[in-house]
């Protein structure tokens, strides 16, 4: 996630926990980009939703968002109903209180 952050302190212990817990939750992860520090995007599709976490580094740069799935022709961001972003554990913490549906 970030190599200035030491691999065995608390706050990456939690945020690799948490990222435990998202995969639980039914997330898919995968780098977006090649290497060990590459950004990490996850996503899940659910209960007519699509929940996206993007992890570029460890305090800051990562966001995630909710948006409905829909036929319709509207623009994108009508369809987002949640959006959060900062650091990893921030974003994290936020996502996992997200519920299946409205």
């Amino acid at each position: 996630m970030d190599p200035k952050q030491p691999v065995d302190s608390p706050d990456m212990v939690i945020a690799k926990r948490l990222l435990d817990y998202a995969k639980l939750g039914g997330f898919t992860f995968q780098r977006a980009a090649p290497g060990a520090d590459g950004p990490l995007v996850g996503y899940r599709i659910r209960d007519g939703w699509v929940d996206l976490i993007h992890i570029e580094g460890f305090s800051r740069d990562c966001f995630a968002w909710r948006k409905r799935t829909s036929t319709l022709l509207v623009s994108p961001g009508a369809l987002i109903q949640h959006q959060v972003e900062g650091s990893v554990l921030d974003v994290l913490n936020e996502v996992l209180t997200w519920q299946p549906g409205p």
